[in-house]
């Protein structure tokens, strides 16, 4: 059949809105009807809780939506539910079983707008000898859950364990027959978590959500981990902010850096949140272009709040909080950094440049270390100042020292 000839749906179909707006930046407007997603994430993480607030959503919605709890009976669902605000949702119908023949069978007699099931892992077919969770289950499950979705129209969303390196546990072929994976992400030991497209068959995979966690469930937290960042924030040795862009959002993240006494020939280099590849680097960069030693020198560099930050134009301020850890000084206070930097040590012009300054100006920065190039190119109430390699850039850290 010609392309031509079929019948489009994607584009006319409205998308099931989450009520949850952070979740539908990441899926790209909602749930696509007919489409299945898988979400990962450690054990503890926030999973259940971020599905049964999303049904709660659509339920409040007008949507009808079925959330199957493999793991979990009715009632403790139901305690959830009252800590989550959504006990009194009519059209939130909750069904405790692994038996996927039952599922799919109250399923069509539901006829829900979109059914959550919690977990893949629990589920199971009578007629397979092989327990729950085996390939062989997860495979057979999965593809029986996105031929009903495709059938039906309806949507449906899966929950999925993962390993201690934080991959999907299972088949690979989770991931290859899905239209969407996202990876929920944080540490439980802190509130802060957030959700990443790994897979998005609908949308970009840019885009990340950030919440919250809290006594009544997730809170959604657009400004980013640092909404308590401020222009007057005191400038401290090691700590360099950078306006981060995902997909359409700019955010400033806090990079810090920390340099420790350490071994020649064993010295330590530990990365969270920031890319370890670009950390070593710009270490190489700093040794070679501005005459700093740190072949013995323990280096540590992390991102505050949760957000990882792997784009190049994060390296002028990565390297400045590393030279400004050893060097015990700080940026101005009210001044971030934005720029991309080279082997050779020159800094570079970064992409999105002029929304970056914007989010820095609206959240109250008056300056700006920038590359040369694009001195010229900011908005105005921003004071730039442009440097063409780290030896310049290193001279205005040097300039202010931070108070101790």
């Amino acid at each position: 059949m010609p392309v031509s000839e079929i019948a489009g749906n994607e584009g006319t179909a409205a998308r099931i809105a989450s009520g949850i707006g952070e979740l539908d930046r990441v899926l790209g407007g909602g749930l696509v009807p007919g489409s299945t997603v898988l979400i990962g994430g450690e054990p503890g993480i926030g999973k259940s809780t971020l599905l049964l607030q999303a049904a709660g959503g659509m339920a409040a919605a007008g949507s009808r939506v079925l959330y199957v709890s493999s793991e979990e009976s009715a009632e403790q669902v139901r305690l959830r539910a009252d800590r989550l605000g959504l006990a009194e949702q009519a059209e939130l119908f909750v069904l405790s079983d692994t038996n996927l023949a039952r599922i799919v069978e109250q399923t069509r007699r539901v006829s829900p707008s979109a059914v959550a099931i919690d977990s893949i892992q629990m589920v199971y077919l009578g007629d397979m000898a092989a327990p729950p969770g085996s390939v062989t289950q997860l495979r057979r499950c999965a593809s029986d859950l996105v031929f009903l979705a495709k059938a039906t129209g309806i949507a449906v969303v899966l929950v999925g364990h993962v390993t201690k390196d934080g991959q999907l546990a299972g088949p690979r072929l989770l991931e290859h027959v899905v239209d969407v994976v996202l990876g929920f992400e944080g540490d439980r030991s802190h509130a802060h978590r957030v959700v990443r497209a790994i897979k998005n068959r609908f949308g970009t995979t840019l885009e990340i959500g950030l919440f919250e966690m809290g006594g009544e469930g997730l809170a959604e937290r657009p400004e980013g981990a640092l909404g308590a960042l401020a222009a007057g924030h005191a400038s401290r040795p090691g700590s360099v902010v950078c306006p981060v862009v995902h997909g359409t959002r700019c955010m400033l993240v806090e990079v810090q850096a920390l340099t420790a006494t350490g071994f020649l020939g064993a010295a330590k280099r530990k990365a969270s949140g920031v890319d370890s590849n670009r950390l070593a680097m710009l270490i190489a960069v700093l040794e070679q272009h501005a005459g700093m030693r740190l072949a013995d020198r323990d280096v540590f560099a992390s991102s505050v709040g949760g957000v990882r930050v792997a784009e190049p134009a994060s390296d002028l301020a990565l390297l400045l909080a590393i030279a400004g850890s050893e060097r015990r000084r700080g940026l101005p206070t009210g001044t971030c950094a934005v720029g991309e930097v080279g082997l050779g040590g020159e800094v570079r012009a970064a992409a999105h440049f002029e929304q970056r300054l914007r989010e820095a100006m609206r959240r109250g920065f008056a300056c700006a270390i920038v590359p040369r190039e694009s001195a010229g190119a900011g908005p105005s109430g921003i004071s730039l100042i442009g440097v063409r390699d780290v030896g310049q850039a290193l001279e205005h850290l040097s300039e202010t020292p931070a108070s101790l």
